[in-house]
């Protein structure tokens, strides 16, 4: 596992607790930047994947 593969799990992960805390509070601001964080631990984790397809051409086709 990357760095930026270990940041997007944990930004989803605060991401989530976020978004929970956001719903039981019914603070919806607290719960859409929740869901954003998640997002952006999604786009990380996929960025670094792209990385590591790069690094690794037996993995190409």
């Amino acid at each position: 596992m990357t760095d930026l593969h270990a940041t997007g799990a944990t930004n989803k992960a605060k991401g989530q607790v976020e978004e929970g805390l956001g719903k039981l509070t019914g603070n919806r601001h607290q719960e859409a930047k929740g869901k954003v964080k998640q997002v952006e631990g999604n786009a990380q984790q996929s960025v670094a994947d792209i990385q590591n397809a790069g690094r690794n051409p037996s993995n190409r086709r």
